[in-house]
């Protein structure tokens, strides 16, 4: 994600290298009715508005993760373009506190509905490249009969197509954290007990999943102290003030 001597992102050519400047805009976030593996936890679908924000290109990498002081990388992180797997939420937010002084910029996880809205990248479709997605187009594991058709491990990055917006690997591969606690629904009713901290929203789908759990509304949570092989997290950033 990041070169071997991180530049403070005032400078365009650095901006360019590791995010992608994401448009405000609004969309329609969670599942449709046209979608079959729509869960309840995806609905009720909604308008949701964003705003501007910098998103990267790619997942944290163990190669970005070894330069973070203190992070007990083993050797081969130094040069893997694997992403970054068996890192809890806490830990990646110590990581981007970091960065965030590293790059003397407001580094962040992103909001579960900034995750949506990147990933869709302008589509209304189940996936981001339409409503039916192929091996050639994301890492995972099995078609939706059961049948073994991934590589059956992480993918380096970028090694599948950029959505609309630039980013990669935002379905498949791995799962990425945001920074929301985990809610059922969308809207909570009135009264509803408050969410759970320790609880925090995934998204994305992995190389281990089926298909249904790469679609650009499907949600899940892992407990922010989960060490899972196939949940990292990507950076997001706030646009430097005018």
């Amino acid at each position: 994600m990041s070169s071997p001597n991180p530049r403070p992102l005032h400078d365009h050519n650095a901006i360019r290298e590791t995010f992608v400047r994401i448009p405000a805009g609004r969309f329609l976030m969670g599942g449709g009715g046209d979608d079959k593996f729509v869960s309840a936890v995806e609905l009720p679908q909604r308008k949701v508005s964003v705003g501007a924000f910098f998103l990267a290109r790619i997942p944290v990498t163990e190669a970005d993760w070894a330069k973070f002081p203190g992070s007990r990388a083993p050797d081969h992180f130094t040069t893997s373009r694997l992403p970054l797997v068996r890192v809890g939420w806490h830990e990646a937010n110590d990581y981007i506190a970091w960065l965030s002084e590293t790059l003397e910029m407001s580094c962040r996880l992103p909001t579960e509905a900034e995750w949506e809205y990147a990933c869709r990248a302008g589509s209304n479709t189940i996936f981001p490249f339409g409503e039916n997605i192929s091996p050639e187009l994301a890492n995972y594991l099995y078609d939706e009969s059961g049948l073994r058709i991934g590589v059956g491990q992480r993918a380096p990055v970028a090694c599948y197509p950029p959505n609309a917006f630039g980013l990669c690997d935002m379905s498949g591969n791995i799962c990425e954290w945001t920074a929301d606690p985990w809610v059922a629904l969308h809207d909570r009713a009135p009264g509803t007990p408050p969410p759970d901290p320790d609880k925090r929203v995934i998204r994305g789908g992995a190389w281990d999943h089926l298909p249904r759990l790469l679609r650009s509304s499907w949600r899940d949570w892992a407990p922010a102290t989960a060490s899972y092989d196939n949940l990292g997290f990507r950076v997001a950033a706030d646009l430097p003030a005018q």
